[in-house]
Parts: C-alpha cells; structure tokens; sequence
C-alpha cells in the first residue's frame, strides 16, 4: 500500500507543482495588467476596459489554486498549542478530524461553486463578452483539489506515511 501511495503522491505532487506554477503566473499577469491600466490611465489619459475583470478572474485563480497548494504542502497556520502535549494517537485523531473538515469544506466549495457556475453561464461580462460563469471556476477547481489533497493527506496518514504540518520541512514524494 506504501509504494502504491508513493506513486500516486508523485502524480499529486506533479498537480501539486502545475496548480503552484498556474498560480504563480495567474499573480504575475494579474500584476502586468494592473500596472499596464495604471500606466494607461495616468501617463495616456486612457483606459484598459477589459484588465479589471480579467485582474479579477486572475486574482480568484491564484488564490484558490494556491490555497488547495498549501493544504497539500501543510503551509495552512494551525492551532497546535494542545497537541504538544497528548499522546501521538490523539495527535493522529485530531490531524485526521481536520482533514476531514476540509474536505467538507472542498465538496461545499465545489458544490456551491458549481451551482454559482451553472447560475451564470447565460449572464455575460460586459467588456469581455464571456459568461459570468468564469468567475466561479477558480472556487469549484480549487475546491476539487482541496478535496484531492486532503484525501492524499488521510491516505498516507492511514499508511504511515508522513504528511507535512505547518511549520515542518517538506514531505518526501
């Protein structure tokens, strides 16, 4: 079962690295178009209709992409002041209750999100003409891959295998 879970932690952790990555650049562009409609604005007394929405959408990406990143990677802050002192199976029955509260938390995102995104695909945007649904995707990817990377983390706990808590050093693929 070990190796069976390292493997598809490898798949995990090559997901993992594009969402990071997607992320990464959603932040960088949202940044160029916010500075390129400032530079318009004030220096040529113009305007950028469409870098608004789209530093918008951008911003929703890199947000829930990077968000889902920190839960696999353990990068989330939490409340550990009472588990330095119970012992290791406590330890065990608390990390996994949180998992498992994520992962409520994913399927709502993905849930709610969907019924947003289903809400508004006759809805258009008015300076890029692209329906209003695109808002939402970031919410309903980012919450299938909470979902994902939370089960990752109850499936290698449940192995034996360790798995990244804020503040430690990386996990071994």
């Amino acid at each position: 079962m070990q190796n069976h879970l390292k493997s598809v932690a490898g798949v995990m952790g090559v997901l993992c690295n594009l969402a990071l990555w997607l992320a990464s650049l959603g932040l960088v562009m949202m940044t160029a178009f916010t500075a390129a409609q400032v530079f318009v604005r004030y220096v040529m007394n113009s305007s950028i209709v469409w870098s608004e929405p789209v530093s918008i959408v951008l911003m929703a990406w890199f947000i829930f992409l990077g968000a889902a990143v920190g839960i696999r990677e353990g990068n989330h802050l939490s409340f550990d002041v009472l588990l330095i002192f119970v012992p290791e199976t406590v330890k065990t029955i608390c990390y996994t209750l949180s998992d498992l509260v994520v992962i409520a938390f994913g399927f709502g995102m993905v849930w709610y999100g969907g019924e947003l995104m289903n809400s508004g695909w006759h809805i258009k945007i008015p300076t890029l003409g692209l329906p209003r649904a695109i808002d939402y995707m970031p919410l309903v990817m980012g919450g299938v891959l909470v979902v994902l990377f939370s089960l990752e983390r109850l499936a290698r706990r449940a192995a034996g295998l360790p798995t990244a808590r804020f503040g430690e050093t990386t996990i071994e693929e």
